[in-house]
């Protein structure tokens, strides 16, 4: 009886996306949104009757479908591509998930819903669909132009860090609080693991699957295939990471083997069939009655998603030295959201850290937008016909000329003397806030096991604040050797980018000041970030504040001092090791 359950719940499942597919089809949408509306349509929120016997079986295989989804992912995803991602790609997905990040949470928190939810909102609005943008620019014949070749750049950086969000959420919603200690330790553990899986896994897997393709079997190549995605991510499973993770590594791995292309013809069913019981499964948790009570919020998602995403991607790729054209492309390329968000979505169900109102929402969402992204495509080139026009000549020149700039950067080629003084100034910037870093750390630890509020004045808040404040005074000769070294940076990397020339000479203190400006917003961010458990209230963060720049503007020649002086004792520390 129980195996004719699972016939007629896997029948119906296959029968009626098979249906809806072919509708979805010759509409011209995307079939995932054919998957999703045929979990709602057999869902037990859908009257007159639930179709399926036991939901807990089709929960079973949406896991299965996790693990083909990532896995094929993994086996898109190589060494060699990640080594051909540009600057634009990395700058841009970085900027996105964590500035997409902070959307979605303060989303949460407009909405009043809890801490955990606005955090996973955040982290799932963060992730742009690979599976709807590669088939929205196969459909619109735009896959090999160049910002397609951007999109996947951006594409590849992602898959990797949301694989550091799962882990890091993970870790989060078991312990409820966020620290910076841990989120570090939690980031070098899943770093090492990372890197080991790849140098391990690329000496012996590669050549066992060379090993069994000598036989000639596809069966045989099948099944090790299997075995080796399987038994790697339970490996992953028993260490503490996600299912996900595991997946994605192994395919990665196998990516680097000559057989490859075999390997994905051979699964492509698989993945095809279980990817699709997991978008099933997850139109099986849409409850139509909790989209109609939250439109509002969904509309407000929607439309934040699509701004945020194509403002925060087409600036990250347009201040890495693309044209405005190229950059608007990009932007509006990836302003939706997809199988990642539903991997994260069902994370926080699974732990129970996560309310059951979100799922539906994040899959509302996701429709959208997913039925917006080839219109969006489509309508880059006018949208950014349109700025032209509007947008005052001045600052058309100035974007214009700051392309230029980037380019004649990075095709220039200095002198020898030049390079190595760029490369002994980023060097010591990086030793400076290397310092300030673990000062930070430090901190962090003393305050949360060293029970200073018992010594001090019995007041977390005020406590904090007297730790932050040291901690900031501390670091401030290594923040203000790193504030000299990079204004002489930017006037280099100012005069480099820029030809010598009548017009341009006025361009120079302003594009240093632009270079310096962003340098230390982002040194401000990473003290915030880094200190984030023990930052006081706004109130005493800016007598805090307030203290700390009165200090620095009676020492500062004293820092300067006092920090040539730790230079020069290190550096003859290796002199006299040296001469030993």
């Amino acid at each position: 009886m129980q195996i004719a359950n699972f016939l007629q719940d896997l029948a119906i499942i296959m029968i009626v996306a098979g249906i809806v597919t072919i509708i979805f089809h010759q509409l011209k949408q995307p079939v995932v949104l054919g998957y999703i509306l045929s979990g709602v349509i057999i869902g037990r929120h859908t009257p007159p009757f639930a179709f399926l016997q036991d939901e807990n079986t089709v929960k079973t295989l949406a896991e299965l479908g996790v693990i083909f989804l990532m896995f094929s992912l993994g086996l898109e995803f190589s060494i060699r591509k990640l080594l051909r991602v540009s600057a634009a790609a990395l700058i841009s997905a970085t900027a996105e998930i964590i500035l997409m990040i902070i959307v979605g949470y303060s989303l949460g928190k407009f909405f009043g819903w809890k801490p955990m939810d606005s955090l996973f909102l955040g982290a799932m609005l963060a992730i742009s669909s690979t599976t709807i943008i590669v088939k929205a620019l196969n459909e619109l014949g735009k896959k090999n132009e160049n910002f397609a070749q951007m999109i996947f750049g951006i594409l590849i950086v992602e898959d990797i860090l949301a694989i550091a969000i799962l882990a890091i959420l993970s870790s989060f919603a078991l312990s409820g609080s966020f620290d910076m200690t841990d989120f570090i330790v939690t980031i070098g553990k899943l770093f090492v693991f990372f890197i080991a899986s790849l140098v391990i896994g690329i000496f012996f897997v590669p050549k066992l699957l060379s090993y069994v393709d000598r036989f000639k079997s596809k069966e045989m190549l099948l099944i090790v295939v299997l075995a080796l995605c399987f038994g790697f991510s339970f490996l992953v499973i028993k260490l503490g990471y996600s299912i996900a993770l595991g997946a994605f590594l192994i395919g990665a791995i196998m990516a680097e083997s000559q057989e490859i292309k075999v390997i994905e013809k051979l699964v492509e069913p698989l993945t095809n069939m279980f990817s699709a019981i997991f978008f099933v499964s997850i139109g099986l948790l849409v409850d139509p009655k909790i989209i109609h009570l939250y439109l509002i919020p969904i509309t407000i998602i929607t439309i934040a998603l699509v701004i945020g995403k194509v403002f925060i991607c087409s600036f990250g790729v347009f201040i890495s030295g693309q044209n405005a054209r190229t950059s608007m492309r990009v932007g509006m390329g990836l302003a939706q959201i997809g199988e990642f968000s539903f991997i994260i979505a069902s994370l926080g169900i699974s732990l129970n850290v996560m309310s059951p109102y979100l799922y539906p929402i994040i899959v509302a969402v996701s429709a959208i937008t997913t039925f917006l992204t080839p219109y969006l495509i489509k309508s880059a080139d006018p949208f950014t016909l349109f700025l032209a026009r509007i947008i005052p000549s001045s600052i058309s020149q100035i974007f214009n000329t700051y392309t230029k700039w980037i380019k004649n950067l990075i095709s220039q080629d200095e002198p020898a003397p030049i390079k190595e003084a760029i490369k002994k100034s980023l060097f010591q910037i990086f030793i400076n806030l290397i310092l300030v870093i673990a000062i930070f750390i430090v901190s962090s630890y003393v305050s949360h096991n060293m029970n200073f509020h018992k010594i001090l004045f019995n007041d977390i808040k005020i406590d904090n604040a007297i730790i932050w404040g040291i901690s900031l005074v501390i670091s401030l000769p290594f923040l203000i050797a790193s504030y000299r070294k990079l204004k002489a940076l930017s006037l280099i990397i100012a005069e480099l980018g820029i030809k010598k020339g009548k017009d341009n000479t006025k361009l120079h203190p302003a594009i240093a000041k632009i270079v310096l400006f962003a340098s230390i917003l982002g040194i401000i961010l990473m003290i915030i970030l880094l200190s984030v458990s023990i930052l006081p209230p706004f109130g005493l963060l800016i007598l805090v504040l307030g203290i700390v720049i009165i200090i620095t503007a009676m020492l500062w020649p004293w820092f300067i001092k006092l920090h040539s002086k730790m230079q020069i004792g290190f550096i003859n520390t290796f002199k006299k090791k040296d001469k030993r």
